[in-house]
């Protein structure tokens, strides 16, 4: 695997520069034959991820919406109605990204969250539905009176 000195950056040198953690040409499988191969996958910034995959497609997701989209089954998450609901990560950052096996990478965000595998599968899926994943994520705190933004302290 083709790694940044066999490490991958943290966002705080992401940060100053766009970083590519993986190069085109590393081959990553995937569990569905109709998704494309990812080829490069850059941090622009602590709050940034540029994907790209072999059909051409590209998608910017921020680290709020990464966040918010985990896939971790994890004891913390609040569900109201049987609704997933994270809220307060509109600020959150990408601290670092480690691959998992050849097909996913976890995230370790800036609130420590990182117990979630993104799939390239998953990963993918985010992005061709970004718009309408942020949508309902938007519908589902007004619906119960949250808010994106972090609690204020007192």
């Amino acid at each position: 695997m083709a790694l940044f000195g066999g490490r991958i950056p943290s966002a705080k040198s992401a940060a100053t520069s766009a970083l590519q953690i993986w190069k085109e040409g590393t081959s990553f499988t995937s569990s569905s034959a109709q998704t494309p191969r990812l080829t490069r996958f850059t941090l622009q910034s602590p709050k940034q991820a540029e994907l790209e995959y072999g059909n051409g497609s590209r998608f910017s997701l921020s680290a709020e919406f990464l966040r918010v989209q985990s896939p971790a089954a994890d004891s913390k998450i609040r569900t109201i109605q049987g609704e997933k609901v994270i809220t307060g990560r509109r600020h959150v950052g990408i601290m670092s990204v480690e691959q998992v096996g050849n097909y996913g990478i976890r995230i370790t965000f800036d609130d420590l969250h990182n117990t979630g595998i993104y799939t390239w599968d998953y990963l993918y899926n985010l992005g061709a539905n970004k718009f309408t994943l942020m949508r309902d994520y938007i519908k589902i705190l007004r619906k119960h009176n949250l808010s994106r933004d972090p609690q204020r302290r007192k």
